[in-house]
């Protein structure tokens, strides 16, 4: 999907021209891209008709019988007064889609009033959400998708112009990281393994101008990651620790209509010298549970068991588009989760990076071991903090649905600057508790700590699990597993993997920058 800012000099003619409606209010034509005489009337015939008013994402198609256009979209936005960013993602997606169905091949669309919604922060909101609606999955299809319009944005004044012209780039960017972690959470295991998701971690990486360092066996034996190894040691494919560091000037790129980092290229390349942020995603690349095996429903979803690992892994494909003053390290522990005769059981005694020992007493709770020695990992940059993302429990999915995922921290401004970002991207989170009181029912009697208690509070008690290996670092844990899957199609997330924490990521880190 193309989204560029609408050139008021250009003499191509639009097929399509879409409006945007506020719910109970007449739309008005703005700018230099007036409606054809015909237009205003049959709009006005079809709002006093009462079979459109605005409502937020309804649709109507009118057909002018004369003019420079052939058809006019109108999409509801809702009132005035509940229109925000997530609104226009979806008002967007749903225009897309609708122009991609009719065939339409040039959409013209004007973006509400700077009095309803600041125009910059709309225009990168559209962008994403037009990427995101009109997202397919279709690398197995023998039919592709159909060609996409080009959708074109009509800023408020021409003033606003630049501004708008950035946060349309932005919003490219990050809609098509967005995409690219779905598309990898939709990968079925056989085609993304370990170590083919190491490679596409070298690829994302090296493009995005991170260094990236693939663990093998062998390495992860010297650094006594036991808990990740015992996690692999049943498939035939190998696990593999995936490392990527990206400096603040890596590149030379700058984020749309930004300025270079102060201090940046006298620091890069000085771990001590530059702050550092670590993102942690869970990369299970197929979960069957192992030992304690899954049911058969929907074990085929255990694909998107990497989902975690695949928004990591968006976040450095949008990277270069940003202008971060600080260090961003990625990492991805990643292993199948298979039953053989070589796989961990219950009651067999894992060793983590830290010497911490884990009586195993469900091999299903496995991506808590793999984050406990990527903790360990993350310990040796002296990170500013650490935030980890993991389809980990579905006790998550049982107590919010799968609207918002569990946010995990003690630490309350960390809290408070995520649920930040949750609200400007949609990306809901909902803090959960972390009592030093989970902590209990992880007491083994043989080792130091046991990797899953059962019973009630699930996800609680594994973030507990996870909190040990965290120790005194400023650290959040997202777990994810009731909002990285859709179950069914909404406007900006077609059914399947989301591409959840992308966004929320990004936009953190942009608000850590300070701007």
């Amino acid at each position: 999907m193309d989204v560029t800012l609408s050139n008021p000099g250009s003499t191509a003619v639009a097929d399509t021209r879409a409006l945007l409606v506020l719910q109970d209010e007449p739309p008005v034509a703005r700018t230099a891209a007036p409606l054809d005489v015909a237009v205003p009337p049959l709009v006005r015939a079809l709002l006093a008709s009462g079979d459109f008013a605005g409502r937020a994402l309804e649709t109507a198609i009118l057909h002018p019988a004369a003019g420079r256009v052939r058809r006019v979209l109108l999409v509801g936005i809702g009132p005035r007064d509940s229109l925000t960013s997530q609104r226009v993602r979806q008002v967007a997606a749903t225009l897309a889609r609708r122009a991609t169905d009719l065939g339409a091949r040039r959409v013209v669309v004007e973006l509400p009033d700077a009095r309803v919604l600041n125009p910059a922060i709309a225009a990168q909101a559209f962008a994403e959400g037009a990427v995101m609606g009109s997202h397919r999955f279709d690398r197995y299809r023998a039919a592709r998708k159909t060609a996409e319009p080009r959708i074109e944005i009509v800023p408020p004044s021409r003033d606003l112009a630049p501004a708008v012209r950035a946060a349309i780039a932005l919003g490219l960017v990050v809609g098509r990281a967005v995409c690219l972690a779905r598309d990898l959470a939709n990968t079925p295991g056989q085609d993304l393994p370990p170590r083919e998701l190491a490679a596409t971690a070298t690829r994302i990486g090296r493009a995005s101008g991170a260094r990236v360092r693939v663990l093998g066996v062998r390495d992860m034996e010297r650094l006594g990651m036991g808990a990740v190894l015992g996690v692999g040691r049943g498939s035939v494919e190998p696990p593999c620790f995936i490392v990527l560091e990206r400096d603040p000037t890596a590149g030379g790129r700058r984020r749309p209509g930004g300025r270079t980092a102060k201090g940046a290229a006298n620091s890069a390349g000085k771990r001590g010298a530059v702050p550092t942020v670590v993102l942690i995603g869970k990369g299970v690349t197929f979960d069957t549970g192992g030992i304690s095996l899954k049911p058969r429903e929907g074990m085929g979803r255990m694909k998107y068991d990497m989902s975690g690992a695949a928004a990591v892994l968006g976040v450095f494909a949008a990277l270069p588009a940003l202008e971060l003053p600080f260090r961003v390290v990625g990492l991805v522990p990643s292993a199948e989760n298979m039953p053989s005769d070589r796989a961990f059981k219950p009651g067999d005694v894992l060793r983590a990076m830290d010497g911490t020992t884990i009586e195993v007493t469900n091999t299903d709770a496995e991506g808590r071991l793999l984050l406990a020695d990527a903790l360990c990992y993350a310990q040796r940059y002296q990170p500013e903090v650490i935030v980890d993302l993991a389809t980990l429990t579905g006790s998550i999915r049982v107590a919010l649905g799968t609207l918002a995922a569990g946010l995990f921290t003690t630490d309350d401004p960390l809290a408070a600057e995520l649920a930040a970002a949750s609200a400007a991207t949609g990306d809901r989170l909902w803090r959960m508790p972390l009592w030093d009181d989970y902590a209990d029912s992880l007491k083994s009697d043989v080792a130091d700590v046991v990797n899953s208690a059962g019973g009630d509070g699930g996800a609680s008690i594994a973030a507990s699990f996870l909190a040990r290996f965290a120790g005194d670092t400023r650290w959040a844990h997202i777990d994810m597993a009731s909002t990285a899957w859709a179950f069914t199609d909404r406007p900006h997330e077609p059914r399947g993997p989301t591409g959840f924490g992308v966004r929320l990521l990004l936009e953190w880190l942009v608000r850590r920058s300070g701007r």
